[in-house]
C-alpha cells in the first residue's frame, strides 16, 4: 500500500521550489504599493459616501414630492 503522506511530501517540496522561482516584491515596492492599496480605498470610500449621501437625498426629495 502507498503512503498517503508521500503525495502531501511531493507537493510541498514542488511548492518550495516553486516559490524560490518567484520574484519577490523588495521593501521599497511593497511599501509603495501599499501606499496605492490605501489611497485607492481612501478615495473610493469618500465617493462612495458621498455618492450614497447625494442619492439618499434625491430620493428623499423625490418621496417628500410624491407625499404632498
Amino acid at each position: 500500500m502507498k503512503n498517503p503522506f508521500s503525495a502531501v511530501r511531493i507537493f510541498v517540496g514542488e511548492m518550495i521550489d516553486e516559490l524560490k522561482k518567484a520574484t519577490w516584491p523588495t521593501r521599497t515596492e511593497l511599501r509603495d504599493s501599499t501606499i496605492v492599496v490605501i489611497a485607492a480605498s481612501v478615495i473610493l470610500g469618500i465617493f462612495t459616501s458621498i455618492s450614497d449621501f447625494s442619492l439618499y437625498q434625491v430620493v428623499d426629495m423625490l418621496t417628500s414630492w410624491a407625499s404632498k
